[in-house]
């Protein structure tokens, strides 16, 4: 009866190391499955383009940066012009710049169409110096290539296109299109807009590609995370030391 008890005292017991990297192994698999699950792109998260026609997408979207900041001052010049000029030709009011230019081109008919013109230009101007302050946060991204920086200036430069179309829509509707002011006006934004459209599908592409590329990182430093701790956890459990309850006894038993 005491050889049989003291043989039941020393009998191996399970290793808390094994058990443990067994449960390590098992949450590494899940957490890796999931990764490679994060990184299957739906369509609509696939760039649009890889290259932007006669460069790369990098200086694609460093001239679509610069672009938008030309086009962000440009507006903001002829919006400052309108109001001034859409103001000196309110009825009743007295001035004296025909003297240095003639203001036949501006709109002098109804009052409500007036103002939802100095309204167009006063909104333009205000989206202008957005854009302008956001096309600045793009080139420091596209330098440093931080992704998470291009996001306002998507926004902003979404917002300004599609509020100019509407603007110049509804200007070319209401002015008269014999004069070269709003004939030239139209032309030029019917090909900033062409071209404004075409810089944001850089821009988001880019913005898509280097958001794919911070998932593989993020995914390859978890691979390199999850090998060490694992190793390291092989290692504690080898490392063990031995003990009278984890050795079969080999004495010889009356």
């Amino acid at each position: 009866m005491q050889a049989q008890h003291g043989r039941q005292g020393r009998t191996r017991t399970p290793s808390l190391g094994g058990t443990s990297s067994i449960y390590s192994y098992a949450s590494t698999t899940r957490t890796m499955s999931r990764s490679m699950k994060s990184l299957r792109v739906a369509w609509y998260k696939k760039p649009i383009l890889q290259d932007a026609f006669f460069t790369d997408i990098q200086t694609g979207a460093m001239i679509t940066a610069i672009f938008s900041m030309v086009i962000s001052l440009f507006t903001i010049a002829t919006a400052v012009l309108d109001i001034y000029c859409l103001g000196m030709t309110k009825p009743g009011v007295t001035h004296y710049g025909y003297y240095i230019m003639s203001f036949q081109f501006v709109y002098v008919g109804n009052g409500n169409v007036r103002n939802t013109l100095i309204v167009f230009a006063l909104f333009s101007a205000i989206a202008a110096i957005a854009l302008f302050v956001t096309s600045c946060i793009l080139l420091k991204a596209l330098r440093k290539e931080i992704e998470k920086d291009m996001v306002p200036w998507l926004f902003a430069s979404g917002i300004f296109f599609v509020w100019r179309t509407i603007a110049i829509i509804f200007a070319s509707i209401v002015n008269d299109m014999i004069f070269g002011y709003h004939i030239s006006m139209c032309l030029f934004w019917v090909a900033f807009i062409l071209l404004g459209a075409l810089g944001w599908v850089i821009v988001y592409s880019l913005y898509l590609e280097l958001s794919d590329l911070t998932k593989l990182e993020d995914l390859a430093h978890l691979r390199m995370g999850t090998m060490s701790s694992l190793n390291m956890t092989q290692s504690i459990a080898g490392s063990r030391p031995t003990t009278p309850h984890s050795t079969v006894s080999t004495a010889q038993v009356v």
